[in-house]
């Protein structure tokens, strides 16, 4: 069968996708790129938010109706929605052919064949204490690719349904990582991207180095810097980045790694989600104002170039003015580089979907506009900074809006845009300088190497 994937939500969503790709490829299926001449098409789904779950329920609902036309055509769900609504799902999506949860996108392949064979409503959802077997399967990898070194979450915040649909904590063996971005780096990848829920809580739910293996040559003891050290290290890997953050794991240890690792790129995601203690609390983040802001003047102290994006939520239940201009001022003090800003919709099941949601819908737009026109502005005067500088840029290729110009992304991991020059090839590094800046994207010429 030709098949598309169509991905909701995070990275760690990407990575699924790619895997499940990867495993309908072995068992003789062909991707396509166009939905329309695809025979099976697959939805990644994401339940962080309602509006992430709204949006592959429109999209399941339209393929199906879309069947009308072409019976013969396959609609599958996989990802967080299906693992948390269950047999659920098939109420929602009438003439759903299967579902598949977290940690199980190996069933896949088999559920197609069985949904060629006549079957159909087919569901497989995970216990979450297994660790997946097809973590490594990969496609064509390209340069720059996302390995899983994490899965699950223990944090439970308080609006946070993640925990229930990705389960506890399971780092991998920090061995089996490293031997998989040394042979991902034998084919040609030149940037990795670790995963994680809360990244920097690598190895801390279980043991991920063994007493035969070898010291660290920095003197790293605790374990996500130890693997950071390990993978950073590894010959002909150009760059190295990880995601998500927690203001937690932001010890002594991560910030040398990232200070003296030279291929570890100065760019962190630390979501911040309030400003506001109280908020915090109520949350249940697991940390103070002060704790963030302490992080954020560590990780700049060591490397003033440090860039900062994070995750902010409005509206939380009890959110009050003060408490939003509380947020406010956070992020002038920790000067984002970008910011993502969310609207709050309760989560079923979590402990914040008890309370009462009291911010009008009205209020949390409000909010929202605000903080965007504030990232905005923040954003101009923070990448007018880097105006006349040049920056080291990981070639991506054509831009997206004009192929005549082409793009690649800073060690900050700022998008910049460039007249291409003969010998940048994707995967290649370029040196740009910088003419102009927009609130999140930079401008520049390609210099002569």
């Amino acid at each position: 069968m030709r098949f598309i994937l169509h991905t909701y939500g995070c990275q760690m969503n990407v990575r699924d996708s790619e895997a499940a790709a990867a495993l309908l490829e072995a068992a003789g299926h062909t991707p396509v790129q166009r939905e329309d001449d695809a025979d099976l098409v697959i939805v990644n789904s994401c339940s962080v938010r309602a509006k992430a779950e709204d949006k592959a329920l429109g999209k399941l609902g339209l393929l199906c109706a879309s069947r009308r036309d072409r019976p013969e055509r396959m609609v599958g769900l996989m990802g967080c929605m299906a693992q948390r609504l269950g047999p659920e799902i098939f109420k929602h999506v009438p003439g759903l052919d299967f579902a598949v949860g977290t940690r199980c996108a190996g069933a896949i392949p088999r559920l197609v064949a069985r949904v060629l064979a006549g079957e159909t409503g087919l569901l497989e959802v995970s216990d979450l204490d297994e660790t997946p077997d097809v973590i490594k399967a990969r496609t064509d990898t390209g340069f720059s690719v996302f390995v899983t070194i994490l899965l699950g979450c223990d944090r439970r915040c308080a609006y946070c349904i993640v925990p229930d649909v990705r389960g506890s904590e399971y780092s991998r063996p920090a061995r089996e990582i490293v031997a998989e971005i040394r042979a991902l780096v034998r084919n040609g990848v030149r940037e990795v991207t670790l995963l994680g829920q809360s990244v920097m809580n690598y190895g801390r739910a279980n043991s991920v180095w063994e007493a035969s293996d070898a010291p660290s040559p920095g003197g790293f003891t605790e374990p996500f810097a130890r693997l950071l050290e390990a993978v950073a290290t590894i010959p002909g890997l150009l760059r190295l980045r990880f995601t998500s953050g927690h203001p937690s794991g932001v010890t002594d240890q991560l910030v040398r790694a990232c200070a003296t690792l030279p291929a570890i790129c100065h760019h962190l995601h630390l979501p911040v989600q309030s400003g506001s203690d109280s908020i915090l609390a109520r949350m249940r983040r697991g940390y103070s104002r002060a704790d963030y802001l302490d992080a954020v003047r560590r990780l700049r102290t060591a490397m003033p170039d440090f860039a900062l994006t994070t995750d902010v939520i409005v509206g939380f239940p009890g959110e009050t003015s003060d408490d939003f201009e509380a947020t406010r001022s956070l992020m002038n003090e920790a000067d984002f580089d970008n910011a993502f800003i969310f609207k709050y919709s309760p989560r079923p099941g979590t402990p914040a979907a008890a309370w009462e949601d009291d911010v009008s819908e009205a209020e949390k737009m409000r909010r929202n506009q605000i903080l965007l026109k504030d990232q905005d502005v923040r954003g101009v005067a923070t990448n007018s900074r880097l105006v006349g500088t040049v920056q080291e840029v990981l070639v991506e290729g054509p831009s997206l809006r004009n192929a005549a110009r082409w793009s690649g992304r800073s060690p900050g991991n700022k998008i910049v845009i460039f007249d291409p020059r003969p010998g940048l090839d994707p995967g290649t590094l370029a040196r740009v300088r910088i003419t102009r800046a927009a609130p999140q994207t930079l401008y520049g010429e390609a210099l002569s190497c």
